[in-house]
């Protein structure tokens, strides 16, 4: 990761804050021959007992799902809003433009299981994410029987057991506070992810410069 101390989040709490809110994360591994491989899945983030978890659920017979299963040593990532910063924007115009972006790096070992234990994350997961809706039709329990036996036999939970989490939030720090705003302004002035960033900076704007 990009090592700069003033760019380092170390609270735990907000790394864990920011995974609940960026959940699609990015896995990766070597495979046998030390290709590798990669993908995109959504994960939940427990605690148990001082452990940090990652949970989720991929299909089988895909070339990530046989390597991580030979080889579980992993690497995932969350991003979040990141985007364009113009020097144009600040005070002092005379220096490089750079790029701000938000994202958590964790380190583990991830090991899968099916049965009952993928029916309790499945219902767990699509609950999480109908927001507790139990009426949904999507939710698992509200599942047709047939259509969950023909897809429960697919897939495979899995459970990453977290060794190191890191996270870089490059948000500007170390400039002055009006170009800290001016910054905001612009970026908010672009919506979309732009847009997100800036709200990140904004929720962080006292801590910054207190």
């Amino acid at each position: 990761m990009y090592n700069v101390p003033s760019y380092k989040e170390d609270n735990v709490d907000e790394l864990l804050s920011f995974i609940n809110h960026y959940p699609l994360a990015f896995i990766t591994g070597l495979d046998e021959k030390g290709n590798f491989v990669g993908t995109h899945i959504p994960l939940i983030v427990e605690q148990r007992e001082g452990e940090l978890c990652l949970i989720g659920h991929m299909m089988k017979k895909t070339d990530h799902y046989e390597a991580l299963f030979k080889n579980n040593k992993i690497l995932v990532v969350f991003n979040g809003p990141n985007g364009y910063v113009s020097a144009s924007w600040g005070t002092n115009k005379s220096k490089g433009s750079t790029w701000n972006y938000m994202t958590v790096h964790v380190n583990g070992r991830i090991s899968f299981f099916e049965g009952d234990q993928l029916i309790n994350l499945m219902r767990d997961f699509t609950l999480l994410h109908e927001n507790g809706d139990s009426n949904s039709p999507t939710v698992y329990d509200n599942l047709s029987e047939s259509y969950k036996q023909r897809l429960m036999p697919h897939i495979s939970g899995f459970e990453i057991k977290v060794e190191k989490i890191e996270g870089v939030f490059k948000l500007s720090q170390g400039v002055d506070e009006e170009t800290f705003s001016n910054i905001i302004e612009k970026l908010e002035e672009k919506n979309g992810l732009d847009g997100l960033l800036g709200e990140e900076m904004k929720k962080r704007k006292e801590k910054i410069f207190s």
